[in-house]
Order: structure tokens, then sequence, then C-alpha cells
């Protein structure tokens, strides 16, 4: 259905409903001509269904109530008393109007009727004219009768549109209400579910599996209800392109694809902020002036498109522009210099880090604040109430071309999918949105799986270093359950993967969300609450909250990295952050954590050869590796795979420094005990009780590639 269909379809719909009541309103109204209420009611009515068919093209039907509308509001001037006569005429009107209406509906078109007559009589009427000699109180005046009844009336219109027999208003709160009652029964289902797997009688069994059926039945047909097209609040959007371009002194015309795409009405009603946000900055950040945008070879009119679509059981929006796109190295600036972030912790961030830096609180790239933007409240905003339904945000942006903000949201938030598990005995409930994959260590892997850290627990996953948290420390519980057993549920949040470690893993179901007391609903920890099968109250997490609470939505680099530099703030004469690893096989040796870009794992496929150089693709570049134990020894010890690789950023080029293993990240005081005088060796210090070897970096990369510090200080 295009978008003319829907617009009619709802055009006669809410005509017919408001012709229902103007039969009423128009015979109460000649009983009581001085009701002004009932007047004004009257009134608006019929200058709705004028304005909105002059809008659809109906001509004919926009005439005959632009007739009525003016007679209607001389009324309210009180310059024409309303009569038998006029009600009668009125009442013609209306009939005319029923009938154009039945025409739409059948043909598409207002019919071949001619209601000149009904017309005329009005507008002379309206003009204090004389009574016809051939009128009668009963019946229309003259040529102004009543269309007579043809077939498709059928006899004061018995047989309503079909249009109108298929959409019935219903009040929200008792949607609402119908809503939660089927949340009650979701859960009485579960419950004689769970009672059922006990049971052998197979007429009891057979009973359960229709009323589970008719249950599910009935919650996808309610659900179905809360459900609006997300065109609702798109529709606002032309407006708001038009008066921000206008301010902003530029052009931008808007496009939208998938209007028609469904989603719960909690749901519209939480993203409707933030999508206007995100268009409005569009308009103002991304799309350039007319002449930019002439001189960058682009058409001087920019374009904001919106793509709605369902994808994998969630809600796909993307908000994309052709304008001017991210500015990287602005970026990076504006954030270094309002203490976003550090110098170091910049210069070590990849593009995609950076272009996420607009989602910190306080970030703007505004040079002035307007009535528009600048104040850096706003993306930040976004995030967080995207974040707060279950949803993700992301944006990706080419210097130039342009940027596209993508959201994913879920369908609904009152009846989820979602795992259950256990901590500390007590069972809580994971969103599925989240869950990527489960993970289970047994005996000496659950032993000897899970590395540390700087006291920070983590996972080796196919190569990748996973952050793992205890679920029960996070909640401050005892811990139950076997030592040589650990179960482990790989989560997303912020776009970071993390292990949540478990004590038990149950069957996935579908719960309903309740909202929590008000004795608890600060805590960052849970979402909200369900009733179980068993009648027992579970808590639902909130994941982004649990990771933010054990400090895992940031990279373990960026973490320790930023807590060094508070420390060396604090004390920079006490502690020194290092980071420690093996070469040549045995050798212990420590640098700088500072140095330290990001850790890196790369399988032995990976590894390619650039002339004699080892080197590796990473992240859209091509990085020189240097083998450290072949720099110190000429025997050194075969390569690992994967390799484990220290990356080590400058002036926009990385080189990776390959070590034989990562051992720790320590803070300590440093004393250079002993100089040395072999290339590459700054000299000896005690770290942890053990003689360590510190790295000359810099020594390392003028030996051993002397074109980056060329490359670096060309740039």
């Amino acid at each position: 259905m295009d978008d003319r269909e829907e617009l009619i379809r709802e055009f006669l719909i809410e005509s017919h409903e408001n012709l229902d009541h103007l039969d009423g309103d128009l015979v109460e109204l000649e009983k009581d001509p001085q009701n002004r209420e009932r007047l004004d009611s009257i009134f608006r009515t019929i200058h709705t269904i004028k304005g909105t068919c002059g809008f659809l093209g109906f001509s004919k039907l926009e005439a005959v109530s632009h007739t009525g509308e003016n007679l209607l509001s001389r009324m309210r001037d009180l310059k024409v008393t309303l009569d038998a006569e006029i009600t009668t005429a009125l009442l013609a009107m209306v009939d005319a109007i029923r009938k154009m209406l039945a025409s739409i509906e059948a043909t598409g078109n207002e019919g071949d009727d001619d209601y000149s007559a009904v017309m005329a009589d009005i507008t002379r009427l309206n003009q204090g004219g004389a009574k016809a000699a051939t009128a009668a109180p009963a019946a229309t005046p003259g040529a102004a009768a009543p269309p007579a009844p043809s077939a498709a009336d059928d006899s004061a219109d018995e047989r309503r549109p079909a249009v109108s027999d298929s959409s019935l208003r219903v009040d929200v709160g008792l949607l609402e209400k119908l809503m939660n009652l089927v949340g009650e029964l979701v859960l009485a289902r579960n419950q004689i579910l769970q009672f059922t797997a006990t049971q052998t009688d197979s007429g009891f069994i057979g009973a359960t599996g229709r009323l589970n059926l008719v249950t599910s039945e009935l919650q996808e047909g309610v659900m179905k209800t809360r459900m609006q097209p997300i065109g609702n609040i798109w529709s606002k959007f032309p407006r708001i392109v038009r008066d921000v371009a206008t301010v902003c002194g530029k052009s931008v015309r808007i496009e939208m694809d998938g209007k028609e795409t469904e989603l719960d009405k909690t749901i519209i009603e939480a993203i409707k902020d933030p999508l206007t946000h995100i268009v409005r900055n569009s308009v103002d950040h991304g799309i350039e002036a007319p002449a930019v945008r002439a001189a960058r070879g682009k058409t001087p009119e920019g374009c904001i498109h919106l793509r709605a679509f369902h994808e994998g059981g969630q809600i796909n929006i993307e908000i994309s522009d052709d304008g001017a796109g991210l500015d990287i190295a602005k970026v990076r600036s504006k954030a270094v210099q309002r203490g976003l972030i550090t110098g170091d912790q910049a210069a070590a961030m990849s593009d995609t880090e950076i272009s996420r830096l607009i989602f910190l609180p306080g970030f703007s790239t505004a040079d002035a604040i307007t009535n528009v933007s600048g104040r850096g409240v706003g993306m930040d905003v976004v995030k967080t109430n995207i974040e707060k339904i279950g949803g993700q945000v992301d944006i990706q942006s080419v210097l130039g071309e342009g940027t596209t903000l993508k959201i994913k949201i879920p369908l609904t938030l009152a009846i989820i999918p979602a795992l259950m598990v256990a901590a500390g005995g007590d069972r809580y409930a994971i969103p599925q949105v989240s869950l990527l994959e489960l993970v289970r260590l047994e005996g000496d892997q659950a032993r000897d799986g899970i590395e540390w850290i700087q006291d920070a627990p983590f996972y080796r996953l196919r190569g990748n270093l996973l952050p793992l948290v205890y679920l029960s420390r996070e909640l401050g519980v005892d811990r139950v359950g076997e030592d040589d057993i650990v179960n482990i549920v790989v989560l997303t949040a912020d776009d970071r993967q993390f292990g949540l470690v478990v004590e038990e893993i149950h069957d996935t179901e579908e719960i309903v969300v309740k909202p929590l007391g008000q004795q608890i609903k600060g805590l960052s920890a849970f979402a909200g609450a369900t009733i179980m099968g068993d009648g027992k109250v579970a808590l639902i997490l909130d994941v982004l909250g649990i990771a933010q609470r054990a400090r895992v939505v940031q990279d373990v680099c960026d973490r320790t990295r930023s807590m060094s530099a508070q420390s060396r703030t604090e004390d920079a004469a006490d502690a020194h952050a290092l980071l420690l690893f093996k070469v040549a096989g045995a050798e212990r040796m420590a640098m700088p954590l500072d140095l330290v870009a990001r850790l890196e794992e790369f399988p032995q496929s990976s590894i390619e050869r650039s002339g004699a150089q080892d080197v590796v693709q990473y992240r859209n570049e091509i990085m020189p590796l240097i083998s450290l134990s072949q720099f110190f020894s000429d025997t050194a010890a075969p390569a690992a795979d994967p390799r484990q690789v220290v990356v080590f950023a400058e002036a926009g080029r990385s080189v990776g420094l390959v070590v034989d293993r990562i051992l720790d990240i320590v803070q300590e005081h440093v004393v250079v005990q002993r100089k040395s005088t072999r290339p590459g060796v700054i000299g000896s210090a005690v770290i942890q009780q053990r003689v360590t070897d510190l790295l000359d970096v810099h020594a390392v990369m003028r030996a051993a590639d002397p074109a980056f510090f060329e490359t670096a200080g060309a740039a």
C-alpha cells in the first residue's frame, strides 16, 4: 500500500466516525441552538473533512463541505440562527458527503452524482434567502432533497463501508490493561508448563499444549495492537529539516524508506527525541552550505536519508547524510582540548574509536554556541536513551562523503526472550538481545584457562583476550558451585564483548518485564524484574550497567593506561606503569605503558612479507612487525602461534613489537641499578623482586626500521 492509499484509508475511517456523531449533534443542536460547544464541534468536523479532502484532491467533496463550513461559520458569528430548514439542509449535506465517501472507497473517486442543488440551497440559506414554496420541514427544500438511496446505500445508512468496519479506536489505558493481563497469562502459562514436565497424563499434557498455543497466539495478537509504524514520528522530520536548514542557510531535502516498519508504542516514545536530535545534528553539522558543496563538486542541495527495517528480531534505523563527514583530526583535537581523553590516548586510538568520542558527555565540535548546537549536550543523551531500552548506536563516517548513524533496538519491551542464569543461589534473567554465545570450562581448562593481568581476569576465546566479570562478585553474594566448572556467558555492551561468569545456565524463556520497585530502582545492575514459572521473582540484569560497574566497556589497555595516568598525576615520583613481557625464550623485559597503544594477537597465517620485513594488515594500514627475540638473540625460540604483539604508535603510524609472552601490567617505583651498553636496553631494575631489563623502544625502532621515524617526522 502506497502513501496516498494509506492516507485515503485513514481519511475514510476518521470521516465516517465523525459523520456518525454529526447526525446526532445536528439534531441535538436543533433542540438547543444556543449550545456553543456543540456548534463548535460540528464546525470542526466539517472543517477537518474539507481540509483533508482538498489535500487529497477530492474537489467535489471539498466544494460541498466548504459550502456547509461557510454556513456554520456564520452561525458561530451569530449572523444566522439555526432552524428546522437549516438543520434539514445540513443533514442533506451530511448524506451527500457520506455518499461520496462510499464512492471513494468503492471506486477511488467521488462518483458522477450532481450535488449542485444541495450546495445552492445551503448558499441561499447562508445569504438569508426566502424559504422555497415547495419546502416542507421534514424534507430538503426544492431540488436540494437528499439523494435517493441507491443499492449501495441499502435504506437512516444500515450498510457501512467496509473500511470503517475494519478499524476500531481503543482507549490506550484499556489497551495497557489488556497487555498487563496477557503478561499475567504468560506467567501462568509458564507455571503450568513447568508443572506439566513432571506429569504423565496424556490428556492433561494435551490440554497444556493447547493452552500454550492459544496463549502464544493471544500474546502475539495483543502485541500487534501496540505496534505503530515508525512513520508516525518521522512525519515531523521534514518540517524540522526545513526549519534548521533555514536557520543554518542550507538547502536540505529528506528521504525516507521503511516508514511502514512497526515497533512497540513504548519504543516509539523512547526513540522520538534521540532521532529528532540526530536529524537536527545532521543538518547542522553534517550538510555543508550550498556554496561549499558546489565547490566540492556536489549538488547544492544536501540529502538526509532515513531507513528502517527488521533484521534478526530487532529494528534497524539508519540516518545518513551526504555531507562533509567527521573530521577525525578535529574530533581528536577537541576531545583532548576538553579533557575527555589524554594526548597519549588520542594518538593511540583508531579512526573508528575517535569517531565514537562524539558520544562522550560534554563533547562538541562546534566553535560557538548557537540555538541549534554547541553546548556539548546531545549525542551522549542519544546514546544513553537508546541503551536504556536495550538498543545500540554506532557511527560510520567518511571525510568528504558523509556520515551514517546506525541504531539497533528491540521490537518491544513488554515480553522479551531471556537466558536464565544463577549466581549465589538466586536466578537472574539476561536479555537475549545482548547474548553472543555460551562457553563452559571444566577440569584443568577451568583451573588454567583463566589468565590474570593486573588483578583482572581474562579468557582467551579463539585467540582474543575476553575480559571476565564474576556476577556473584559484582552483586556481592557468596559464590555457590564447583570450582572446577566455569560457565561463561559472552555478552556485548557498548560494542564491546565481555564474559559474565555465572554458576549455572538454565534455559531461555519468554519473560514478562516488570518495573523495579522504588527501593532498588537506582541500582545500575538491574533493568527490571519478572515472575518465574514457580511463582518466584527473578531480577533482569542490565548488561550495560554491569559492564560499566566492572569497567569492561573500555579496552584493558585504555583502562590501565588511564589508571596509570591518574596515579602519575597523584604521585608521579612513586610509581610507574609498566608492561612486563618475555623475549628470547626466558629474558624478562619491561617498557613504559604510556608507549603502548594496544596489545594484540595475530595468527601466523595473517603474517605477510614485504621485502625483508614481516608485516600485517592492521586497521586499514600495513603495519611492520619487529621481533624482539630476533633483535636481541640470534638463537631465538620458535615463534608462537598466535603471535603476541605490543603495538607502538607515533604520529599516526604504528609498529608491532613481537614478544614471546605478555606477563603482566604493574605499577612500581623503578630505580635503574645497572646501566646497559647493549643496543635497545636502557638498563636493569628489580621489578616484582626479579631482575628486569628496561626496553629502549625508540632505539629498537631506529635500528630495526629507520624509515619509521623518517615517515613519522614527515607526517
